[in-house]
């Protein structure tokens, strides 16, 4: 009776923490999904994007459907520790072993991308810049959205400044030649002089810098995640047993 009643504890206490853990996970997949219409969402439109870029994209709907279920998941680990429910218990261990291996999954394609990104955005560098030459200034929803980016990643461009030579933007509008973001608050982008002194970094670099500076920290907090809900299931199928034996 004792140790049934510890083990209790213990699944109130993991299921506490994968409900808190699911929250986490479905917050940060809203916000890397809210973040892929910038930077992820400007190489989405590019053609003949190479297959990776599409798996980096779908771990943002991974995690906040793994994110979702851990919620409800957490939930129904109590409800099965409280009333003893073996239904509940199996219930509990089946899906979070479903959750434990999609979660393995999407740690694997994160991690796993992350020494390729830097040959991957190289090898797109061309397509990118071409598209900016088209379409920047002319495609409205194109233009938006790189401006959306290079707001909120304070870059300009592509690779530079240089990219929105021979664009529409610069048919429109001669004064200034570049999109603000490429100058330095105190410089207006009339020329290219003004862009090359204030030497505002490209968004390739920063999107490099945020999938390297992520894809570990991600894949830690997953495989944290994941020793959490074995030791869940682990505790679980104890109890589901000892239920059994009464």
């Amino acid at each position: 009776m004792c140790c049934s009643g510890f083990l209790k504890i213990m699944m109130f206490i993991f299921n506490g923490a994968i409900f808190l853990a699911g929250v986490a996970i479905l917050a940060v997949g809203v916000w890397v999904k809210v973040d892929s219409g910038s930077l992820l969402g400007v190489l989405d439109n590019i053609k003949d994007a190479p297959v990776e870029l599409g798996q980096l994209a779908n771990v943002a709907y991974l995690l906040i459907g793994v994110g979702g279920v851990l919620l409800i998941m957490g939930f129904l680990g109590c409800c099965g520790a409280m009333k003893e429910s073996r239904c509940m218990l199996m219930l509990f261990f089946i899906i979070i072993l479903i959750i434990f291996i999609a979660e393995v999954a999407g740690c694997v394609v994160v991690l796993v991308f992350q020494p390729l990104a830097k040959e991957v955005l190289e090898d797109l560098s061309e397509k990118v810049v071409a598209t900016i030459k088209k379409d920047y200034g002319k495609d409205e929803s194109l233009t938006s959205l790189w401006n959306g980016t290079m707001e909120q990643f304070k870059c300009c461009g592509y690779r530079n400044y240089t990219d929105f030579n021979g664009s529409p933007f610069q048919e429109i509008s001669t004064n200034p030649m570049y999109p603000p973001t490429c100058c330095s608050k105190t410089t207006t982008c009339a020329t290219a002089a003004a862009a090359e002194t204030s030497n505002v970094t490209g968004c390739f670099t920063m999107l490099l810098n945020l999938i390297e500076d992520n894809a570990v920290i991600i894949g830690a907090v997953g495989l944290g995640i994941a020793a959490l809900e074995i030791a869940a299931m682990v505790v679980s199928m104890v109890l589901y047993q000892q239920i059994g034996n009464k």
